[in-house]
């Protein structure tokens, strides 16, 4: 249970820094749900680049993986939104 209130926490971060860092004109919802599919994105590059899941528990190496996801979440979110 904590490690999922721990997953959000995280995602929310990487959403709301992801949203700003882009300027995405997104609201709080959409930043959480970016945030979150960005932190299940950089855990999965993460364990396919460097062979070890990055994004394990609240602290700075899961925050910043999971930024960088969300970043590219939102790239792809803006290009399927202009299609």
């Amino acid at each position: 249970m904590l490690n999922w209130i721990a997953f959000l926490i995280v995602g929310l971060i990487a959403g709301l820094v992801a949203s700003y860092l882009m300027k995405a004109k997104t609201g709080i919802v959409v930043d959480l749900i970016l945030g979150v599919i960005g932190a299940i994105v950089g855990g999965w590059l993460s364990s396919l680049l460097f062979g070890v899941d990055l994004v394990s528990g609240l602290n700075i190496t899961s925050v910043i993986v999971a930024i960088i996801g969300a970043i590219i979440v939102i790239a792809l979110y803006r290009l399927i939104r202009r299609a």
